[in-house]
């Protein structure tokens, strides 16, 4: 009897600790929220995180505004004696392809940083026209004496005046004109070749070689301040043509200086090159124009 009674109570305690153990698993499943999980601790083993999940935008909804160009819009963009800046463009490079002093395009355009262009600026490259004021035209005197009567012969005509003078009056040279001489003794490295941007000659040398000024002219440039030309000389020779020269070693002229023709100006080198060479150029009106067009046959 009483052994019975003992299978008896161990049959309900099993049965009461299954149905404990059922209504725990219940308590714990309901705890757990849907598309909530605990935090994951990244310590390098990223091959056991499940992949994020990519939420589509829901349809109809826009797309993302492309980013906004921070180019301006200048209203002189396009006009003659403008130059519109584009990325990568420094005063000096405009002054040399507009065939001006990058000081003169400064002041022309009130720069106070000549360093600070912004992409889309339209800049003056020529000089700003001079005003015309137009002068007060005095009225035609009208005469009060009385005129001869019809029948009177009238005073015999007065000599012609001599002829005007066929002589043409004495035209100055034309810019056009100018007698360039070589800037180096060296050897043709490489000439002239606008399809292969090949925009003057590189003429080889030694380093301190004499580099000499093609022409009487002012200095408008003389520094390192454009990339691929090294140290660097512009020369003005007039409103048509500039010269450079460029990968020197020495400067031996400053801004503003007014150099003559086969004055050394510098000493050749390598600056920004692969081997010492003069780069020569020849401009006109910004333009890259062929130097041996211009310069004297050797």
């Amino acid at each position: 009897m009483n052994m019975g009674m003992d299978a008896m109570a161990k049959s309900m305690l099993r049965s009461a600790a299954a149905v404990v153990a059922i209504g725990m698993l219940g308590l714990v499943a309901c705890s757990s929220k849907p598309g909530v999980r605990a935090p994951v601790e990244d310590i390098g083993h990223t091959k056991h995180a499940s992949a994020p999940r990519v939420t589509e935008a829901p349809k109809g909804t826009p797309a993302p505004a492309a980013p906004v160009s921070t180019a301006i819009v200048d209203p002189n963009s396009g006009k003659p004696g403008y130059y519109t800046v584009k990325q990568g463009d420094t005063l000096i490079k405009i002054g040399l392809e507009s065939g001006q002093s990058y000081r003169e395009i400064a002041r022309w355009n009130a720069l106070e940083n000549p360093n600070r262009i912004e992409i889309g600026q339209a800049l003056r490259v020529v000089p700003p026209e001079e005003a015309v004021v137009a002068k007060p035209v005095a009225p035609a005197k009208v005469s009060s004496t009385a005129l001869p009567p019809a029948n009177v012969a009238s005073a015999p005509a007065k000599a012609a005046s001599a002829p005007a003078s066929t002589t043409t009056p004495a035209v100055s040279a034309s810019e056009d004109d100018i007698a360039f001489a070589w800037p180096a003794k060296g050897e043709i490295l490489d000439g002239f070749d606008e399809s292969k941007n090949r925009k003057g000659l590189d003429i080889g040398g030694s380093n301190g070689d004499a580099v000499l000024a093609a022409a009487d002219g002012k200095v408008v440039y003389a520094d390192a301040g454009l990339r691929g030309y090294g140290k660097l000389i512009i020369i003005k020779h007039n409103s048509q043509f500039l010269t450079a020269y460029a990968h020197n070693q020495t400067l031996l002229v400053k801004e503003d200086q007014a150099v003559k023709k086969g004055q050394k100006i510098a000493e050749m080198g390598n600056t920004d090159s692969d081997r010492t060479k003069l780069h020569f150029e020849v401009r006109k009106q910004g333009k890259p124009v062929d130097p041996s067009k211009y310069l004297p046959a050797r």
